[in-house]
């Protein structure tokens, strides 16, 4: 059975998978990523990890993978393979590519960012299934997209395509890490929400799921946290509607977990701010915390492809 090695590194687990070229899952498995060891050890377990899925689909299926692919956090190079930064791992200019390909004897390898890894599988084999322009937008700790155009991601010329986290929606408002303010990662992301309920509810435990809970038990200090973080959540997509024009608006991350508790108020906010816009279809993720995984292995499927045609 034909198959490439598909990797996710995340801030605190890996997630991989075995894939065949129509992006079924042949084999999967986790891993920790041993941060709290330091950088090196972090590197370490990513290298011995696609080895021992490598090892893994010889035993299986008497053949080895025909190529890898990898998903990971921060900034990236994915021309030239290196992953660029990582706060949560702590690399700097890291030959992700070169490193894997020599650990897996040669083989071909796809370096990709762990967001829109997970939109590209979302538009190929999840929620934008033949969707020729979507929107994907990951809503975590942080936020995120990924801009699908044609069954590809649209990266921009410089590599930061669809960052929606950082559109500004309210001028002035919250400092934000990328040293904006009013950045809609600061008002709307599952820490934003956290952040927000922990204050209003005098808990300091409070989380985002918490604060869900509560809106769905109708306490109206939740609502109105609630609610302000789907506001700006909506202006974000109407902006970004305006100038994408996608037809499928694709929500995931941990705060999409809410389901309706979040997507009824949010479909009537942006009905509410749409004015000559075609209203996009806004729809849950499919493929929850296994997008980036598949999303790497469909990056090496397409490295293949790429190399068979040149």
């Amino acid at each position: 059975m034909k198959h490439v090695i598909a990797l996710d590194v995340g801030g605190t687990g890996m997630k991989a998978a075995l894939l065949a070229q129509d992006g079924s899952v042949l084999f999967e498995a986790r891993r920790p990523t041993g941060r709290e060891h330091g950088t090196d050890a972090v590197v370490t377990a990513i290298l011995d990890f696609a080895a021992d899925l490598g090892e893994e689909g010889r035993r299986r299926f008497g053949e080895g993978p025909l190529a890898a692919g990898v998903a990971v956090p921060g900034t990236i190079d994915e021309k030239n393979g290196i992953a660029v930064f990582s706060a949560n791992l702590g690399w700097r200019d890291l030959p992700m590519r070169k490193l894997l390909g020599e650990r897996l004897g040669g083989l071909p390898v796809a370096l990709g960012h762990d967001v829109r890894s997970g939109g590209l599988a979302e538009g190929r084999i999840g929620a934008g299934r033949g969707v020729e322009r979507f929107l994907f937008i990951a809503l975590g700790t942080g936020i995120a997209g990924a801009i699908g155009i044609d069954g590809r991601i649209e990266s921009g010329a410089h590599g930061y395509g669809g960052e929606i986290g950082h559109v500004v929606v309210r001028p002035g408002g919250p400092a934000c890490g990328c040293g904006g303010r009013g950045c809609l990662e600061t008002l709307a992301s599952a820490s934003a929400v956290s952040r927000a309920w922990a204050e209003a509810s005098g808990d300091p435990s409070a989380d985002a799921a918490a604060c869900a809970r509560a809106v769905e038990a109708g306490d109206p200090r939740a609502v109105a946290v609630w609610q302000s973080a789907v506001d700006c959540l909506a202006d974000g997509i109407v902006l970004a509607q305006s100038l994408l024009d996608p037809a499928t608006v694709i929500v995931g991350g941990g705060l999409a977990e809410a389901g309706d508790t979040l997507f009824t108020p949010l479909h009537a906010a942006i009905a509410e701010r749409l004015t000559f816009q075609m209203p996009p279809k806004v729809v849950p993720a499919m493929l929850k915390d296994t997008a980036a995984s598949l999303g790497a292995g469909l990056l090496a499927w397409d490295l293949l492809s790429l190399e068979v045609t040149a």
